[in-house]
């Protein structure tokens, strides 16, 4: 089996991850606690960094699924050449999950949206400037994690999956931002599954 580490900023996030029965660490949040984990990172073959993220594109709604095809940080990038394969497999399990409640699917903009594109990885939550900036320069979401984790990934498999809490026009301390937090949790609960069966086909590639 494809030794598989799944990590994870917050408890709760750590929790709706743990309903698939990954091998789950939790990190804690930020930046420097990112750095800090990563230099006693345990041993791993395969790596995934999922939990909430603010979407710096205003496309983006809560409870959409972002798959980091790069992280950033600053001047710094690190490509993810399997964003798309985890992409492909995580819009394939959203469509059965809606098949398998409501019959046959036809697809609208109100189910969740699966990207990929350039997530960055910030010192501080990010203000409405910030996202503007960084959504000039092609960026898709932030958080304040992944880059120090997936740095450590040297060649192996790895990708970082978020799913968007907040957007531009609902930022976080907002009453809206409960609501969306509880759909991005439902969400985030259904992707472990996804993250454990693609990196066991790549035992297979």
């Amino acid at each position: 089996m494809t030794n598989l580490l799944v990590c994870a900023a917050l408890g709760i996030e750590e929790r709706a991850l743990r309903t698939s029965g990954l091998r789950l660490d939790r990190v804690g949040m930020g930046t420097q606690r990112a750095k800090e984990y990563a230099r006693r990172m345990p041993d791993y073959e395969v790596l995934a960094v999922a939990g909430f993220g603010g979407a710096a594109d205003d496309a983006l709604r809560a409870g959409d699924v972002v798959v980091a095809d790069e992280v950033r940080r600053g001047e710094l990038t690190i490509e993810c050449p399997w964003a798309d394969s985890v992409a492909a497999s995580l819009q394939r399990h959203l469509i059965l999950e809606h098949e398998d409640a409501d019959g046959p699917h036809i697809p609208a903009r109100s189910d969740p949206q699966v990207v990929t594109g350039p997530i960055a990885t910030v010192d501080h939550l990010a203000s409405h400037e910030t996202l503007t900036r960084l959504a000039g320069e092609g960026v898709t979401t932030v958080d304040m994690e992944s880059f120090p984790l997936v740095a450590t990934a040297r060649g192996r498999p790895f990708t970082v999956v978020r799913v968007i809490v907040d957007t531009p026009e609902h930022p976080l301390m907002r009453p809206a931002t409960l609501r969306a937090g509880l759909t991005a949790r439902r969400r985030l609960r259904s992707i472990g599954a996804v993250l454990r069966d693609w990196a066991a086909a790549l035992e297979h590639v």
